[in-house]
C-alpha cells in the first residue's frame, strides 16, 4: 500500500492547506475549517481506492462532509481506513499563528481506531523512553523515568502541555518534580511529532486534548517508533454510547496503548503545514502558484520524508503542474 498510496495521500494534504492558507489571518476559523474540508474530499475522491473514514470532522448529523464512517475514493481493489484533520489548528489558522496543518493517515481495513469525537488523556515519549513510562503512574514518576530513559535530569526536560484550565494540576505537577514546560494554544499533533523526534528539545506530551488528533499523533508515533498511552475522557453518556456502538471498551481505567490506537502494520501518514510552524514551514503563495511543506512517515520503512513542491496554478487557481 506504501509505494502506491503515499504521493495520492500528500496531493490530498497539499490541496487542502492550499486551500486554508488562502483564508490564513483572516479571523474566520469556520471559514478556513470549511475551505479545507472541501478541498481535502474533492481530492480524496479522485483517488483510485475505496476509503472508509474512521475519524473525521465529526458524526454524520454533525457534519455534512468527512464525517466517520463517510466512504470516499473513485473505487478499485484497495480497501483503506483513513484518518483526517483537514486542518489541525483551526484557530492558528484564523490568527496566523504558527503550526497549523493538514493532516491524514491512511492504515489497511482495521489499522486505525474507530472511535467518537471525544476527549483523550495523552502521554507521548522517543523511543528511546519507550516501556519506561505508564500513564497511570504519578507525573514525577514519569518524568523520573523519562529522564533515565534519556541520560538527563529532569530538569532537562521539556513537556508540552495544552494551555487550559483543565491542566492547572499537571502545570504544577510537571514543575515540581523539575522539568520544564511549552505552554501551546491550540494543536497538539504537531507538539506528538516533535516528542518522538531527536533534536526538537521536545521530550513528552502529557495532557486531554482532543481523541482524533490523538489517533492521527498515534499514527505518527507508530511509524517512527515512539510510545504513546491513552485514556478517553467521556464527556456525557451520548460519547459512551457511541463508542459501544463503534465497538469500543468504555472501561473507565481502560489504557489504550500505541497499539490499540493505531493497530495496522502498514500506516502512512502525512503532514502538510499551513502556517510556518516548528517542523514545517507554511503555505507561501507567488504568482500563478504556490509553494508546500510536507512531511511523509511510513510504518514500514521507519522513514521522514520531507517534501517540497511547487504547484503552478491556471487562470482560475486550479493546479496544473506539481
Amino acid at each position: 500500500m506504501e509505494r502506491y498510496i503515499t504521493l495520492e495521500i500528500l496531493r490530498v494534504t497539499e490541496a487542502a492547506a492550499i486551500a486554508a492558507a488562502r483564508l490564513m489571518g483572516k479571523g474566520d476559523r469556520k471559514d478556513a475549517d470549511r475551505a479545507a474540508v472541501n478541498a481535502m474530499r474533492t481530492a480524496l475522491n479522485d483517488i483510485s481506492f475505496r476509503g472508509k473514514i474512521v475519524i473525521g470532522e465529526g458524526e454524520r448529523d454533525e457534519a455534512p462532509m468527512l464525517y466517520i464512517g463517510e466512504e470516499v475514493g473513485s473505487g478499485g481493489d484497495l480497501e483503506v481506513d483513513i484518518a483526517v484533520d483537514p486542518l489541525e489548528g483551526t484557530n492558528l489558522c484564523a490568527t496566523g499563528s504558527p503550526n497549523a496543518l493538514s493532516v491524514m493517515a491512511v492504515s489497511e481495513k482495521n489499522g486505525l481506531l474507530y472511535c467518537p469525537d471525544t476527549y483523550m488523556e495523552k502521554l507521548v515519549v522517543r523511543p528511546a523512553a519507550k516501556g519506561v513510562v505508564d500513564i497511570r503512574a504519578s507525573v514525577k514518576e514519569n518524568l523520573e523515568g523519562i529522564a533515565r530513559a534519556l541520560s538527563r535530569d529532569i530538569d532537562d526536560l521539556v513537556v508540552v502541555i495544552l494551555d487550559r484550565p483543565r491542566h492547572e494540576q499537571l502545570i504544577k505537577d510537571v514543575r515540581a518534580a523539575g522539568a520544564r514546560i511549552k505552554l501551546i494554544s491550540d494543536g497538539d499533533i504537531t507538539p506528538a511529532i516533535a516528542a518522538i523526534v531527536e533534536g526538537t528539545g521536545i521530550h513528552a506530551l502529557m495532557g486531554i486534548g482532543g481523541a482524533p488528533e490523538g489517533v492521527l499523533s498515534a499514527a505518527a508515533v507508530k511509524c517512527l517508533g515512539g510510545e504513546m498511552q491513552a485514556r478517553m475522557r467521556w464527556r456525557n453518556e451520548e460519547e459512551k454510547q457511541r463508542a459501544i456502538k463503534m465497538g469500543m471498551d468504555i472501561s473507565e481505567d481502560k489504557v489504550y496503548t500505541t497499539d490499540d490506537l493505531a493497530p495496522g502494520d502498514d500506516i502512512v501518514f502525512v503532514a502538510t503545514g499551513v502556517t510556518k510552524g516548528d517542523i514545517l514551514n507554511g503555505v507561501s503563495f507567488f504568482g500563478g502558484g504556490a509553494r508546500t511543506n510536507s512531511l511523509i512517515l511510513s510504518s514500514k520503512t521507519r522513514e521522514i520524508r520531507f517534501v517540497d513542491t511547487v504547484h503552478v496554478f491556471d487562470k482560475v487557481g486550479k493546479i496544473i503542474l506539481r
